[in-house]
């Protein structure tokens, strides 16, 4: 708990509401949705209630530990504490890999979406802007950086509820289409409501939970939330249910108002659904909001990136270099080492920029994936202890314990194997081990 007495209690409830939202909601739902609409058709709705399910188990799993112990390297710390030196190494590392790839979606969606305003701007000059100024923006307190994701992740927020508002109007009145209702003909009037079968909603099932990775960053705001008795429990149970709202209610109006094998194949959604109610500047707008959501999850990875260097320094699982606070109470070193890594992205881009924002998906999913399945498995090795020790005292329990982490366990499971089935995801599965293999001879070497 060393961590605590430096690094600052300046995140306050709003800003970790703001912050769990913004980490999950970003360039997933703007730039992917059509993706996973194509795999399973309206039922895609479907899979995002299951995975919604499935993250509001993990989600309760990590706010169990994080409530009784909030510190700032979240789940590595219990991983090292409950499952023993090696899973805190793997996990705290992994997951600082995830970061670090997913950084790498978001600063190449940022490039693209520039180009739309300025197409003689090359890809990679627009990632290294952003990487510079969200590097910034981190070194700053974590006051700052609470406050700048919070609009950041507003914005995006503002606008997805404005995009269900005003597809319902077209729905329900007829907005912008002469005062005729739509009506919700779309969602089975084109094969069914199931167009692709089971085996759609299967598929879509990775995209969906990658869609979704992000959403464990309020773990790692414990160690810097003013009162995380208070917070965290209320960031956990409101962030799932606001997600699914974002996600299917947004992917719902999608699909009413336009057939689902036509979506995105037109223009963005979000774009026509404005343009349709009269909206000058629509497509602008939408630019200037995508760009802002990956800007808002690129900002919310570096910070979790910069934090769980610093706990992996304090569990002797990573070099004592990354032990030292700036005056601010930011963890420079471990931002600085991070932003050095994300150059790789504007490497990438200036070398296959129609190519990075696929592989870097599928490597993204595994490393999330881990993670979660390391917070069930600590948990379920933390409840254990703390039966033993001090009977149920557990302030914020998993509901169902221990048959819905089972489930949930299982269930991401069944994603990694599904991944071998899309070509586009497999080469994750190659990716993986060599990074597990590289962590364990690492792990050997430090001891």
């Amino acid at each position: 708990m060393s961590e605590n007495k430096k690094l600052q209690r300046g995140l306050s409830n709003r800003h970790i509401q703001l912050i769990a939202l913004g980490g999950s909601i970003g360039v997933g739902l703007f730039y992917g949705s059509s993706a996973t609409i194509q795999m399973a058709g309206p039922a895609i709705l479907l899979s995002y209630l299951i995975g919604g399910f499935v993250i509001f188990t993990i989600m309760r799993a990590l706010g169990e530990m994080a409530v009784e112990e909030p510190v700032s390297g979240s789940f590595s710390t219990y991983a090292n504490r409950y499952l023993g030196p090696f899973a805190g190494y793997l996990s705290g590392w992994t997951y600082w890999f995830m970061w670090i790839v997913v950084g790498m979606a978001e600063i190449t969606v940022v490039g693209v979406y520039v180009n739309y305003w300025f197409p003689d701007i090359p890809q990679w000059v627009s990632a290294l802007v952003v990487l510079i100024l969200i590097t910034i923006v981190n070194l700053a307190n974590v006051k700052a950086f609470g406050e700048f994701e919070f609009w950041f992740a507003m914005i995006k927020v503002v606008a997805i509820i404005g995009m269900i508002i005003l597809g319902l109007g077209i729905i329900l009145f007829g907005i912008g289409n002469n005062g005729e209702p739509i009506g919700f003909d779309n969602l089975w009037s084109h094969g069914g409501f199931v167009p692709n079968g089971f085996e759609g909603i299967l598929m879509s099932l990775v995209l969906v939970m990658f869609s979704f990775g992000g959403v464990e960053l309020v773990g790692i705001t414990a160690g810097e939330a003013k009162n995380p008795q208070k917070s965290i429990p209320s960031a956990i149970n409101n962030v799932v249910w606001r997600i699914l709202i974002f996600y299917i209610g947004a992917l719902g109006i999608m699909m009413i108002l336009y057939p689902w094998d036509e979506v995105g194949s037109n223009g963005s959604p979000f774009v026509l659904i404005f343009d349709n109610v009269g909206i000058p500047g629509a497509a602008h707008i939408i630019n200037f909001v995508v760009i802002t959501a990956a800007l808002s999850a690129f900002n919310s990875g570096l910070f979790g990136s910069g934090r769980m260097l610093y706990n992996l320094s304090l569990q002797n699982n990573g070099p004592k270099f990354f032990k030292t606070l700036s005056k601010n109470g930011s963890p420079r070193r471990g931002i600085l080492f991070s932003s050095f890594f994300l150059l790789v992205a504007v490497v990438l881009n200036y070398i296959v920029p129609e190519k990075v924002f696929l592989y870097i998906s599928a490597v993204a999913t595994v490393a999330v994936i881990t993670s979660w399945t390391i917070i069930l498995l600590a948990q379920l090795s933390f409840r254990k202890s703390k039966t033993k020790l001090e009977g149920e005292k557990i302030k914020f329990k998993v509901p169902f314990y221990p048959i819905s982490t089972y489930l949930a366990l299982i269930f991401l499971a069944l994603v990694i194997v599904l991944m071998a089935f899309i070509p586009d995801m497999r080469v994750a599965l190659f990716v993986a081990p060599v990074w597990f293999f590289i962590l364990y001879i690492g792990y050997k070497m430090k001891k």
